[in-house]
């Protein structure tokens, strides 16, 4: 199946997905933790192993994954995407991707989805797909838009009261935004021009209305 409008290159996009009938897919920090090794692996195309097999090998015990990939990382060369923004919750994963390469949005997420599928299953003794379906895709048209969504993106975990502060949940690259973090996953810089103290205000103003703002659409769908 081909979406009704392809993905073009250069253009950033809101990249969203769910389990079915809202599974909880991610349950431990191990299980975080093996989506996040996913996205940073899947983000460069033409590996000789998956995931699975290479998390096997003797190169994986001597090298973490961005040492592996860092020639790809470095001149964008096989980049299929670059990652502006994540979060990962029980239920549900959100992106912020610009895409560098012919279907490269479809084949990072296909990649990621399936690979985690492959372990969650095994891992659980289960068969059978985790998600919905295809991944929805919301094209970001403004600079201004992209900023605010990097925020709702960020606030999940404090939305849904997972957390208090966003800080706090590490599954997301709002750490990225605010602290210096070593291998990081996002690349936003030439993208959103703002200071930390600047982002943190910006994010932290909106808790109080984004909850709010999720409790009347939960009275709404009920």
């Amino acid at each position: 199946m081909y979406r009704k409008e392809p993905l073009a290159i250069g253009e950033f996009y809101h990249v969203f997905n769910k389990s079915i009938a809202g599974f909880k897919i991610f349950n431990n920090e191990s299980e975080y933790l093996r989506i996040i090794v996913a996205i940073r692996y899947y983000q460069c195309e033409g590996h000789s192993l998956r995931l699975s097999d290479f998390l096997r090998t003797k190169d994986a015990n001597k090298h973490t994954i961005d040492e592996y990939l860092s020639d790809c990382l470095k001149n964008k060369q096989d980049k299929l995407v670059d990652i502006v923004s994540y979060c990962i919750m029980p239920t549900h994963t959100h992106f912020i991707l610009k895409q560098l390469k012919d279907n490269g949005i479809s084949l990072f997420m296909n990649n990621i989805f399936n690979s985690y599928t492959k372990y969650f299953n095994i891992k659980h003794k289960r068969k059978g797909p985790l998600w919905e379906g295809r991944f929805k895709n919301v094209l970001i048209k403004t600079d201004e838009q992209l900023l605010h969504l990097t925020r709702y993106i960020h606030l999940n975990p404090v939305t849904a009261y997972l957390t208090d502060i966003p800080e706090s949940w590490i599954y997301s690259s709002y750490k990225e935004y605010i602290l210096e973090v070593t291998n990081r996953i996002c690349r936003y810089e030439n993208v959103i021009n703002i200071a930390v103290d600047q982002y943190k205000k910006f994010v932290n103003d909106m808790i109080g209305y984004q909850r709010d703002l999720a409790a009347i659409k939960q009275q709404i769908l009920e």
